[in-house]
């Protein structure tokens, strides 16, 4: 749901204020205005704002558990209520949910692996072609193998960071 603010002077707030409590205040006074001004919904408008529309949940704690909350959330580097839609994503569908700055780290490792592997396809496509003797020969391959195992090693460490993440979340208490 969209939320509007804007800034009046304190008398005029206060007049909108006393015409609007006979019709339920101000929030549903500013609605019904809003409501006017915009005329009717569309079909396409409504079915829009539905696709994108979420819904809001609302989870009582006692304190205890709450502070154990912020911790984690903290510890994850995200936000409270982060990390509980990322708890139920993970539950739920099975998605595994990083917290933003890991997400940009883990898409910038793998373009640059896959940018790497381009080049190492280049090399490769290079010694197929190139006339060489046998020992030079023998030696860039050795090299090629050595940046093969080299990427397996980081395309390993993604794949270990994805996994770890999933346990993360299917920690059972």
């Amino acid at each position: 749901m969209a939320a509007f603010s804007v800034r009046v002077p304190g008398d005029l707030a206060a007049r909108f204020d006393a015409a609007a409590a006979p019709a339920g205040g101000r929030s549903a006074m500013l609605r019904r205005l809003i409501a006017g001004a915009a005329g009717p919904a569309t079909t396409q408008t409504v079915a829009a704002r539905e696709v994108r529309d979420a819904l809001r949940v609302m989870v009582r704690l006692a304190a205890p558990e709450a502070r154990a909350l912020d911790a984690e959330a903290a510890a994850s580097g995200m936000t409270r209520s982060g990390w509980l839609a990322a708890l139920a994503r993970r539950r739920l569908l099975g998605v595994p949910v990083f917290a933003r700055a890991d997400a940009i780290v883990l898409i910038a490792a793998q373009g640059e692996l896959r940018r790497i592997g381009v080049n190492v396809n280049q090399i490769a496509r290079a010694l197929n072609t190139a006339v060489m003797e046998g020992r030079v020969l023998d030696l860039e391959m050795a090299s090629l193998e050595d940046f093969r195992r080299e990427i397996r090693g980081h395309l390993w460490g993604l794949r270990e960071a994805l996994a770890g993440n999933l346990a993360y979340w299917d920690v059972d208490p």
